[in-house]
């Protein structure tokens, strides 16, 4: 029996670069890195920098979601958060994506939120996107909530037949892209399941765009030339998480170790965040992911201002006049 779904290597973003190529462009400034997508399902359209923050519990918060709005950057809100939180927020409808899970308690409290703050977008997140119970629960989401066109996001998967599936069969309009591939995240390594980012990206990209929706990439950015590799390889949407820790705007524990100034962070599935949400690891699993401490960055609006300031030299190097322009215009040599 053949063991192997395909025996083409996979690659990670560290196993490419971008060639160059010929240019019009002749200044940085001249790239713009809005992008506008209108979205078949929810029939909602929407205008912004395709950067989202991550759902996790230690970066996403009011003060990192005020930052990023004035970057027309949008936020994925973890399932964590009260409400009063959001009344910190200085919301608007096209930055912020409020997150649930698959429990009946995450519908009681997606219920508030949605009275409450009538976001745009609706991020259904699960660290397994192969469960048949995902595919109850987004049922069940539109069920209740069909009259408010949102536009939902589901994920993680890896593989272009259930991107097929969860866009043209139920309806979601954005599928999260990326397992095993987080800076703190250990499932490659505790269960051997996972795929490389960059060719789930080429790989779901036709897919999503077979079946008229969009993906966005989840993990394994590590530098803002793997932002730049992400969206020329087919993201729609890419997620950041170690990249925004932390910064001064995180809720990071603040540790010194030989003079120097240091965050904890620590991944969604480590044995840290179920212990501050769940009362700790259940006997029946493991922790997937680990607590790390990241070298202190600073206020988070020196970062916004490096990472795109690279995503528009990206562009030049490549002819790009904007960001959706660099699917079509990047090349890549295998490294």
């Amino acid at each position: 029996m053949n063991k192997f779904v395909s025996p083409i290597r996979k690659l990670n973003f560290k196993d490419v670069m971008i060639v160059p190529k010929k240019t019009t462009l002749k200044s940085r400034k001249d790239v713009n890195l809005n992008v506008g997508y209108t979205f078949k399902n929810s029939n909602m359209s929407w205008s912004g920098v395709p950067l989202v923050c991550s759902n996790m519990d230690s970066i996403s918060n009011y003060k990192m979601y005020n930052v990023l709005n004035e970057h027309a950057i949008m936020s994925c809100l973890n399932k964590h958060l009260e409400p009063y939180d959001y009344d910190l927020m200085y919301l608007e409808k096209n930055t912020f994506m409020p997150s649930m899970g698959i429990k009946e308690s995450d519908f009681s409290r997606i219920d508030q939120i949605i009275d409450n703050y009538n976001p745009q977008f609706v991020c259904i997140d699960v660290a397994n996107g192969y469960m048949d119970e995902l595919l109850f629960v987004i049922d069940k989401f539109y069920e209740k909530y069909y009259k408010n066109n949102i536009t939902l996001c589901v994920g993680n998967v890896v593989t272009p037949e259930r991107v097929e599936l969860l866009i043209k069969d139920f309806g979601v309009d954005i599928v999260k892209i990326g397992i095993g591939s987080g800076g703190v995240c250990t499932t490659s390594t505790k269960t051997g399941v996972g795929y490389p980012q960059l060719s789930s990206i080429l790989e779901c990209k036709e897919a999503a765009n077979s079946a008229g929706g969009y993906i966005m990439s989840d993990g394994g950015i590590k530098d803002p030339g793997d932002i730049a590799k992400a969206f020329g390889a087919g993201a729609d949407f890419v997620m950041l998480g170690s990249m925004l820790a932390g910064h001064l705007e995180c809720d990071g524990k603040i540790i010194l170790e030989n003079g120097d100034v240091y965050m904890k962070f620590h991944g969604m599935s480590s044995s840290d965040a179920m212990k501050k949400h769940s009362g700790g690891v259940s006997d029946y699993r493991t922790a997937e992911g680990k607590t790390t401490l990241i070298k202190f960055k600073g206020p988070l609006k020196d970062t916004i201002k490096d990472i795109l300031g690279s995503l528009r030299s990206t562009c030049t190097y490549v002819g790009a006049e904007n960001l959706r322009d660099l699917y079509n215009n990047v090349e890549f040599i295998v490294i």
